[in-house]
């Protein structure tokens, strides 16, 4: 496995997330540590507490067992308890057979970082996988895609319900077995898909929740790196970070506040990735899922008729905190509370939003953590390496329209006009054989007949190989357009970047279940990623 690197500048990602990863500098009124300063992270190592370690490490050992977790993820959280242990925090929504590639990126950064940084500052520093277990967007997690021969396959599980609970709680529904059958007929058979399927089978049946799915494969695959596991979804940790959700209410208006302020700031310079809110809480309701809890004029509610009070909304939080969920500003600091975060691990959006809550932060009387980009990566495998440098193509330039692609090539393969080409030397020939054959005339005169018969033979030789020049650039351009179509399907399908649309399931599959273990050895040492990877298979 052969790694190069190639400049966010010429790749479909934001001005900010280009920013953030060239010219950190620039950026300093949003975020509060450079990623890329070895210095500032380990003044930053300084910073991470939690209060009351013992009983939120029991927590966090109490959500991993309960999902059936243990070997070296439990040592880790074992490390945790110690008190200089740091933790590098990523996370993902609960996508179908993992979702998209970049989860897989997300865990091996994580764990990269976690290595790395515990080598540099001489304590544990443990990888840690929070799962998006509150989420309730079930259409964003329900389908998973791969590339086949002609393009991108996507299969989805059925749509049962109009209200969500929180999907980690979802069981898994009997057609399950019917996606993995047309799922695997989609894929190539190979040496690698029975140990593929075997997995997959064992981790995503029938009536196991999606919570449970979702945390047993990134367990199968990254346990025994030490990779922990956390969500907010378990009593224990409920009961752990519940201080985080009453904050949320108590502070409301300089929350808002300060995260007004950021947003439009940010805004004005580049994008405000999130919108805001005047609450950050939702509700979970046993019959009506998931819902937002509103604030308005000093009471808190929702749209389907609960109602409280300032003071009444904090005795129900601490009352039973199972029953309240944070929103995407909250989830971080929420996450900070329960884990010494000493950075997190986050892709080109998670980044954008965390620009809106450097002072958001302090309204907790926390720190932002440092901000790491993920492992963003384009797989090259090896007979599209092959043909790859065989056009006229970089690797940006399949970003665009297919239509636009082959437009381009055949302008440029249409530069030799065949034509003119056997035209000239046509020409070329009669001038010549104008004189030779009165030569020849002059030597013989019955000779001049057959003279004038040679070059119509040779000009009938030409036109017969002028015909097949003609086929030969057809075939070419068709045989290299149709090389255009597939190498645009590997690197931008569905006009997305590979890592946004493919599930990793596709190179587990062609290239064995330990492609994300060689992934990770390749890795250089020092790496902060802060180049987009060409990772040659």
């Amino acid at each position: 496995m052969q790694i190069k690197n190639f400049t966010f500048q010429e790749l479909p990602f934001s001005p900010l997330f280009q920013t953030y990863t060239s010219n950190f500098g620039a950026l300093t009124d949003f975020y509060q540590t450079s990623p890329f300063d070895k210095e500032a992270v380990a003044a930053a190592a300084g910073s991470p507490g939690v209060d009351d370690r013992a009983a939120k490490v029991q927590a966090l050992r109490d959500f991993n067992t309960s999902l059936g977790l243990g070997g070296q993820a439990l040592q880790n959280i074992d490390q945790l308890d110690q008190p200089d242990a740091l933790a590098i925090v990523t996370g993902q929504q609960l996508g179908l057979y993992g979702g998209p590639v970049f989860t897989m990126y997300k865990a091996l950064t994580a764990i990269h970082l976690a290595r790395q940084w515990q080598e540099r500052l001489q304590c544990p520093v443990v990888p840690v996988f929070w799962l998006a277990d509150e989420d309730h967007d079930y259409e964003e997690i329900q389908a998973v895609q791969v590339l086949n021969g002609e393009g991108v396959d996507s299969f989805s599980l059925p749509s049962s319900q109009k209200i969500y609970p929180p999907v980690s709680e979802l069981d898994l529904p009997q057609k399950i077995g019917d996606l993995q059958q047309r799922l695997q007929k989609s894929l190539i058979d190979t040496d690698f898909s029975d140990n593929l399927w075997e997995l997959l089978n064992s981790c995503y049946q029938p009536g196991v929740t999606f919570g449970q799915s979702f945390a047993q494969l990134l367990s199968q695959i990254f346990a025994k790196h030490g990779l922990v596991l956390a969500g907010s979804n378990h009593p224990a940790i409920k009961k752990q970070t519940g201080k985080v959700l009453t904050e949320a209410v108590k502070k409301q208006k300089s929350i808002r506040q300060a995260l007004a302020m950021q947003s439009q700031k940010l805004g004005q310079l580049f994008h405000q990735q999130v919108t805001l809110y005047d609450s950050h809480l939702f509700y979970l309701d046993t019959e009506e899922g998931r819902i937002k809890i509103n604030h308005k004029n000093g009471q808190w509610q929702t749209d389907t008729g609960k109602n409280w009070t300032t003071d009444e909304l904090v005795a129900a939080i601490d009352d039973a905190p199972e029953l309240f969920s944070p929103d995407v500003f909250l989830r971080p600091v929420l996450q900070d509370h329960l884990l010494p975060t000493l950075g997190y691990v986050g892709g080109p959006g998670e980044i954008a939003y965390y620009g809106q809550m450097k002072t958001f932060y302090s309204c907790f009387g926390k720190t932002m953590p440092v901000i790491f980009p993920r492992l963003s990566a384009t797989f090259v495998e090896p007979a599209i390496n092959r043909i790859f440098h065989e056009l006229p193509f970089a690797l940006p330039d399949y970003n665009q329209r297919i239509e636009d692609l082959e437009s381009a090539y055949v302008k440029q393969a249409e530069q030799v006009d065949i034509e003119e080409l056997f035209a000239q030397w046509k020409q070329q020939i009669q001038q010549v054989s104008v004189s030779t054959i009165r030569s020849i005339a002059t030597v013989d005169e019955t000779l001049e007949g057959a003279a004038k018969k040679t070059q119509a033979h040779y000009f009938n030789e030409l036109n017969v190989l002028k015909g097949k020049t003609y086929r030969a650039a057809k075939q070419h351009k068709s045989i290299q357009i149709n090389r255009i179509h597939r190498i645009h399907r590997h690197f931008f399908p569905q006009r997305n970047l590979q890592e946004r649309e493919l599930s990793g399931i596709c190179y587990a599959n062609k290239f064995g279940l330990d492609i994300w273990d060689c992934l990770l050895k390749s890795l250089d040492e020092a790496e902060h990623f802060d180049q987009h990877k060409l990772i040659y298979l």
